[in-house]
């Protein structure tokens, strides 16, 4: 029970920061003005540390690939399993909140203008690659380029060759200095969130608790659904009908796991006993599984879909505009593969979202804690969709099917 209690801390103090914050926002409203500033400091540190933690995580990310082309019949396939996985939740997470619109709160009329009055969409893509000076590129407004700059320089410290590993053990350090400095600022996070729910239900009303709830049920029941049909229909592509028995028969182990230690990382052991049941050659499954624990992320995918159709509930702005979605669907697949290996890396996500959609701050304290209360059920679709990953990949590696 200790362990269980330690593994969901973080949920736990940030659902006792919330409702503090609420009642405060309900009986005090006035008293609201004098803890709004924590909560803008907290989000201002954020900023200020995803920025260079952004770089720093993609960087050394492509710097530190060593050799993987020897395993390129496997990663082609791994690769294409990963991506065809995280896009098949994201559209299906679209196409449930198209069909089941949540409603009931919208944003102030000063931040629907704020958001909307913006550029046309041509020079909005112009700027999401070009910045005036280098200065600028560490600038949250342009996390995209930045992104852009971050792989081309991994790229480049790869090919520099022995030349370039003082580079590359300097790219591996800014990792893990800024890594545990986001870590730090998370500490306090249910403060910081806690003084903005606070601020937000004084200014939104009591409805907005109406309002988280319809999202979170919308997230539970869709990926429960996800998790029991698709994973279902992903071994049947694998093996058959056997190859859902054999999954289903072993992934409970997994399923279980996860949902006590809230950690796709602790359920990697479990998860390899399962695929060693299945009969998913060791070849494989020893580097599908500890590979998509930190680049394969189905929960992470719906999260990101849930995170900014509700975003854009908030500012009043249309979710389902295609280049909307087609962003949407760029930016889910940055949070489940780029950003699953850093600590926290949805809050990351969620910054690249309010950078490329020009979202005000506003809509910040929402989704993160949209995505906070989501993240058991995300981290058993998480971990356990290794396990089928694997089961796929073996199956398309014997079909040779990505290699005429």
């Amino acid at each position: 029970m200790k362990e269980v209690f330690k593994n969901y801390s973080g949920i736990i103090l940030l659902l006792l920061g919330i409702t503090v914050g609420s009642i405060i926002g309900i009986v005090a409203p006035n008293f609201v003005e004098y803890i709004k500033p924590l909560g803008d400091i907290f989000l201002n540190l954020l900023f200020v540390s995803v920025v260079p933690l952004v770089f720093f995580a993609v960087s050394n990310s492509i710097a530190s690939l060593e050799q993987q082309s020897k395993f390129g019949k496997i990663m082609l396939t791994m690769v294409f399993t990963f991506l065809f996985f995280i896009l098949t939740a994201a559209v299906f997470t679209i196409c449930v909140v198209y069909l089941f619109p949540v409603s009931g709160v919208s944003g102030s009329k000063e931040i629907v203008e704020e958001a909307t009055n913006r550029d046309s969409w041509g020079n909005r893509i112009v700027g999401f690659f070009t910045v005036g000076e280098f200065t600028q590129l560490f600038s949250r407004q342009n996390m995209l380029a930045l992104l852009i700059f971050a792989f081309m320089t991994g790229f480049a410290a790869r090919k520099a060759g022995e030349q370039g590993q003082p580079f590359r053990v300097f790219l591996a350090s800014g990792y893990e200095v800024m890594k545990e400095l986001l870590l730090l600022i998370m500490k306090v996070a249910p403060i910081g969130l806690g003084a903005y729910f606070a601020y937000q239900v004084a200014t939104l009303g009591p409805q907005l608790f109406g309002f988280y709830a319809k999202p979170l049920g919308l997230y539970y029941i869709a990926g429960i659904v996800y998790f029991l049909v698709f994973f279902s229909l992903y071994a049947f592509m694998a093996n058959g009908q056997n190859g859902v028995k054999s999954f289903w028969k072993n992934a409970i182990y997994p399923t279980l796991t996860a949902l006590s230690t809230c950690s796709s990382f602790a359920t990697m052991p479990a998860n390899l006993q399962a695929a060693s049941k299945i009969g998913i050659p060791s070849s494989i499954a020893n580097l599908v599984i500890p590979i998509g624990t930190t680049l394969h992320k189905n929960g992470s995918s719906m999260s990101s879909i849930i995170k900014i159709y509700v975003a854009f509930l908030i500012i009043g702005r249309d979710f389902f505009d295609p280049m909307n979605l087609l962003l949407a669907l760029g930016i889910t697949v940055f949070v489940s593969i780029v950003a699953g290996g850093i600590p926290n890396g949805g809050y990351i996500g969620e910054m690249l979202m309010i950078s490329v959609y020009k979202l005000p701050q506003e809509a910040i304290p929402a989704v993160m804690i949209i995505g906070t209360l989501v993240d058991p059920l995300a981290t058993v679709l998480n971990a356990v969709g290794q396990v089928v990953a694997s089961m796929f990949v073996n199956r398309l590696s014997r079909l040779d099917i990505l290699f005429v």
